[in-house]
């Protein structure tokens, strides 16, 4: 078989190869083919091989600026047929891109006819649109009929295609590039053409100029929007390194309607950034509640104008914060990420801003030397013929009667060259030569001219002579490109990026914090909840859906962050002023609208003043309960760096979850209560600080499966602070701290209210001071506040005083501390009789442990609880 198929190889000429090996050069051939021969752009003249050849199709077919426009369908025929054999579509879109002003900052042709919009509509067909070359655009072919650049066969080897373009204007840093090619890619942002000019003149003077010296001249890319450049460290980045992420913003301002509303105008969008997708984003998120205030939004952009979208604010927003949350969740800000690769010799390569201006002035060098040894070529073979001319004239009779005496013109040349030494070229020029130029003033005017082309070679000869004369010669073209074509800036540079504080337009005042069972959050001004007679049956909270209810109250100022903790261990971040404000009537937004929680509930919310003062976040800790007694310190400082989707705050055990979390610094006393009415007080610093996914450490002890944590309070040793117990039918009182002895963690604690039938199970345990006020809210949506000073101070062991009259079963759903503010402290409470502390026949105590075990047995088994534990930990 082997013989059969060697006899059939041989017969068919046939060479067996390596699969693999031919396909691993196959894929190679192919990518450097997309690379060099389509993707990537050259760094001579800043142009991909399409660009290259619409140009000098263009160029070819006199289609230039001063000439009528050409149906763009010709155009695209000429390019296809004579040197891009590929799709009319790739070569039609590349020549709609070079027209548009929007895509490129200097654009290379003039376009008639609908050729797209910044919005992204599609241009016209190209048999209905029309094109010429731009003025700008001939720049690029300038001298190239002068032996400039080097030329190759097309693709069928009947024509010859310019390999590069002599590029008079530095068109890669001016106008950019990009492409996708096998395995890189090219994104190059555009730059000011004076700019660049100016930084390559420089680079002239002074080859070793470094990086920081040219971003002297050239400071930042020019965008064709005019969006601001928000920060410097991309730029500096990209002109290092050759690779930068550059943020752009949009341009906004405010205008007033007549009827006092106002409205945001949005007069410029970042670099490729189409007002109509800006818009669709921001409905996106006005439908999701994510942006509020937001009445409604229009494009009024148009070609005198350009970009304007209007949108106009619904008269209780605040506009300022409007326009920050565009920033922060719109395209409103972008970025570039500029990633400077280019064919260098024929290779990729990514190169930092010296290294495209040096690249670019190495070939101009080579253009203005070439283009030098082309015109003294030809100067020299002129003043040849112009000699020859002027001799001739000398002895001008003698010269006719030869050419009378000769037979042909061929017989006419080698007797001049024989009889006067004349050379070949100047016989023939002898015997060519008009009658006309045997007058005086034609002889004058080949003097002029022998006289003048003496004086060019002597130029061109002291020019290719000095590489320094040469580049003056750059510098020059370049100051004249920079005449005819340069303009301002369009993108305005903002060096520090310190964010917009917002801060500084809202009043830093108390708001309340309310979230309901089913996951509603919204702030409210705290004055809001005017101070009530203890005893009185409260006003309207809220107005709450079928099975909803306020299960959380906190208070915080509008500029301090706000940490939020849920059941499962988790920790997000916000500010209160990104809260939706609303009456204390209204329902609030939905926490998944505002947070990515998921499933998860939140639990707890910490006040933080500030998350970049490091010195405020060593000194700070968060202290953790769960609902099952587990007690966690760990360092505020691990929660400094927000992050949108959260991050572990402590691992929650199975059958376990968050109940709260404080903010402490490490010198205070840890207070917990449980359901069935005990409490344990211990030092903070017997909980040692732990890492964010640690899990904690027993804080007590409960007395059973049912058993739970209802609160946690952190004082210090030497607060005046009460701890303040409310039960679930609306009961309540305070007992001072000395009540509650210091012993070590995990013990079962000690009584801390007398449980009842009559004053229901422990539901609020927190510590409280007489300048205080209690804010207590029921499960159908029923406040009251009051004074702390109002709750009479009792023994641990009492069931208290009514705090709230709960009608139609209602059961208190929470209860929060509350600062006094100073517009409540001239409100008249009303006197009411408090409730005795003695139980009346109707009250039937419950029968649980608490009540079976004296004090002094509890402090035997907190003894005998801690002598274990010592034992235990050693």
């Amino acid at each position: 078989m082997e013989e059969e198929i060697k006899k059939f190889n041989e017969g068919e000429n046939i060479i067996s190869v390596d699969i693999e090996q031919q396909m691993k050069t196959a894929y190679i051939d192919y990518s450097m083919s997309v690379i060099v021969a389509r993707a990537l752009p050259d760094v001579r003249d800043g142009l991909k091989p399409v660009h290259r050849r619409i140009l000098y199709a263009m160029w070819d077919m006199n289609n230039l600026s001063n000439q009528p426009h050409k149906k763009s369908a010709r155009i695209v025929g000429e390019v296809l047929g004579k040197y891009h054999p590929h799709g009319d579509t790739a070569v039609y879109d590349a020549m709609v891109r070079m027209a548009q002003p929007w895509s490129m900052r200097y654009p290379l042709i003039d376009g008639h006819g609908n050729f797209g919009s910044p919005d992204g509509d599609s241009p016209a067909a190209m048999r209905y649109t029309e094109a010429r070359m731009r003025k700008i655009a001939e720049e690029m072919l300038t001298d190239i009929e002068k032996d400039t650049i080097d030329w190759r066969k097309n693709f069928d080897n009947t024509l010859e295609e310019p390999t590069v373009l002599p590029a008079k204007i530095p068109a890669l840093l001016v106008n950019g590039s990009s492409g996708i090619a096998v395995g890189m890619a090219t994104n190059m942002a555009p730059h000011n053409l004076g700019e660049v000019v100016d930084g390559t003149i420089a680079y002239i003077d002074n080859p070793e100029i470094s990086i920081p010296e040219l971003m002297e001249y050239i400071k930042a890319p020019d965008f064709t929007s005019k969006c601001v450049i928000y920060g410097y460290e991309g730029v500096r980045d990209a002109y290092t390194t050759g690779r930068g992420r550059v943020v752009m913003r949009g341009v906004t301002k405010t205008e007033t309607t007549k009827t006092g509303a106002e409205k945001i105008v949005v007069v410029a969008l970042p670099y490729q950034v189409a007002p109509g997708d800006f818009i669709r984003n921001v409905v996106d998120l006005i439908k999701d509640g994510r942006i509020e205030g937001i009445a409604n939004i229009n494009d009024e952009s148009n070609k005198k104008e350009g970009t304007r979208v209007v949108i106009d604010v619904k008269k209780d927003a605040v506009t300022k914060v409007i326009v920050n949350k565009l920033y922060q969740m719109t395209q409103l800000q972008s970025s570039f990420s500029i990633n400077n690769v280019a064919i260098v010799d024929g290779k990729p390569q990514t190169l930092n801003l010296k290294d495209l201006i040096a690249n670019y002035v190495k070939h101009r060098l080579e253009v203005v030397t070439r283009r030098c040894q082309f015109e003294l070529r030809k100067a020299e073979e002129r003043v040849h013929i112009v000699e020859g001319l002027l001799k001739a004239l000398d002895i001008i009779d003698e010269i006719i009667a030869v050419i009378r005496a000769s037979k042909n013109v061929t017989e006419a040349r080698e007797t001049l060259m024989k009889r006067w030494d004349f050379s070949d070229i100047q016989a023939g020029a002898i015997v060519d030569m008009r009658l006309r130029q045997l007058t005086g003033l034609e002889r004058a005017k080949l003097q002029e001219e022998y006289d003048n082309l003496l004086k060019l070679i002597a130029e061109l000869k002291a020019l290719l002579a000095d590489e320094r004369l040469r580049l003056e010669v750059i510098k020059k073209e370049l100051l004249e490109i920079k005449e005819k074509y340069g303009d301002k800036r369009n993108s305005e540079i903002q060096y520090e990026t310190r964010n917009f504080r917002i801060e500084d337009t809202i009043p830093d005042k108390d708001m309340v914090i309310t979230v309901s069972h089913l996951g509603y959050i919204k702030r409210t001004a705290l004055e809001e909840y005017r101070a009530q007679a203890r005893g009185g049956q409260g006003s309207r909270g809220s107005n709450s859906r079928d099975g909803d209810y306020i299960e959380y109250i906190y208070i915080a100022s509008n500029h301090k962050y706000l940490l939020f903790f849920t059941e499962a261990g988790r920790c997000y971040w916000m500010r209160v002023f990104e809260l939706p404000e609303e009456s204390k009537q209204s329902r609030g937004r939905s926490i998944k609208n505002l947070l990515d929680i998921g499933d998860d509930n939140i639990r707890s919310v910490l006040n933080v003043e500030d998350l970049s003062d490091k010195e405020y976040l060593q000194n700070k800790y968060v202290v953790f309960c769960t609902e099952k007694g587990v007690v966690k310190k760990t360092r505020l400082e691990a929660f400094s760096r927000p992050r949108q989707k959260g991050i572990y705050a402590i691992s929650i055990r199975e059958g376990d979850r968050l109940l709260s979390a404080k903010l402490t610094t490490d010198d205070s006393d840890i207070l917990l209560a449980t359901h069935s009415g005990r409490a344990i007080r211990f030092k903070e610093n017997n909980v040692r600080s732990m890492g964010r996914v640690s899990s904690g450490v027993r804080g007590i002890r409960l007395s059973d499966e049912n058993d739970y944590i209802v609160g946690m309070a952190c004082v210090g040793a030497e607060d005046k602070h009460d701890l303040l117990v409310i039960s679930e039918n609306g009961f309540g009182k305070r007992s001072p701290l000395e009540y509650y002895t210091t012993i070590r963690r995990g013990g079962k604690g000690i009584k801390t209210m007398r449980v009842t039938q009559r004053t229901g199970l422990l539901l609020s345990f927190m510590d409280v001071t007489n300048d205080d006020d209690l804010l207590i809210i029921t499960k159908r949506g029923i406040l009251i506040r009051m004074h702390i000073s109002d709750i009479k101070v009792a023994g641990r062991s009492t069931q208290g005083v009514r705090l709230i009259t709960l009608k139609n079963k209602d059961e208190i759903a929470s209860a929060v501390r509350v600062a006094r503010s100073e517009e409540d402290d001239g409100i008249e409470v009303a006197e009411v009789s408090q409730v005795e502390e003695v139980m009346s026949k109707d009250d039937v105590e419950i029968p649980d442990a608490v009540d079976n075990i004296s004090d002094e047995e509890i402090e035997k088994e907190n003894a005998e609880e801690e002598l274990e534990q010592e034992q235990e930990e050693q």
